[in-house]
């Protein structure tokens, strides 16, 4: 029996009603988990920034950690200093033995500056000299240097005095560089400098040694000294 206009109307308008309401309550539960889902993905959207901060702290620890710091800049620029100043003596010098006790006074004054500059910048930065980074520093840098102690004793015994200026930067050198591995990435530049400087020396007149170690041990210290304290602090 086909339904009236009337009735047909009222039929479809409450189907529509239906449907409307179904679907209401099919929104509804979304709606309440929105805010949730609002929240969490704010959160997770502010994690990045705090392991950001996190990862920076981390590397940097690791970084002082795993390098020796305490690398004086300014303590090297007062030993190129004193270095010229005893280059310019040492030239005055007429015997092999004067011009040798001029330069072994200056590396005695060296010596000093430098130990003081080091502890010095290392309670600046916080930093023990007894670390890890500086106990590998010291050990790989300390047998170059008492290999050139020894050599230097042979070498003035055996009448060589004019090759001591090559030996002296070039194991100088050498021990910058294997203590450099474990300090920042200027040193081991710095020591492959003197190492070539004191193979040139080697190569070079006899009298051209003092002017080796003038630009060795003065400008070269002066050099990276001024680099070292303007890139890395003090």
């Amino acid at each position: 029996m086909p339904l009236l206009e009337p009735e047909a109307n009222y039929l479809l308008c409450i189907e529509k009603y239906l449907t409307i309401i179904n679907f209401c309550l099919m929104l509804s539960p979304m709606l309440e988990h929105h805010p949730r889902r609002r929240h969490l993905h704010t959160s997770v959207r502010q994690l990045p920034l705090h392991a950001a901060d996190d990862l920076r702290f981390i590397r940097e620890t690791m970084e002082r950690s795993a390098s020796f710091t305490a690398v004086p800049g300014w303590g090297q620029v007062a030993m190129g200093v004193t270095a010229l100043g005893a280059a310019f003596v040492a030239r005055l010098q007429a015997a092999p033995s004067a011009w040798l006790q001029v330069w072994l006074g200056e590396a005695l004054v060296a010596v000093a500056i430098g130990l003081t500059a080091i502890r010095s910048k290392a309670q600046r930065t916080g930093l023990p000299l007894t670390s890890g980074p500086g106990r590998k520093f010291a050990v790989t840098f300390l047998p170059p240097m008492a290999a050139g102690a020894l050599l230097t004793v042979i070498l003035y015994r055996a009448g060589l005095v004019r090759d001591l200026p090559g030996a002296w930067l070039l194991l100088y050198g050498t021990g910058v560089v294997t203590g450099g591995a474990f300090s920042v990435a200027i040193v081991p530049v710095m020591g492959a400098c003197f190492m070539m400087a004191g193979a040139a020396a080697l190569l070079a007149p006899a009298a051209w040694g003092n002017c080796f170690m003038a630009a060795g041990f003065g400008g070269l210290h002066v050099a990276f000294g001024l680099w070292i304290a303007r890139r890395y602090g003090g």
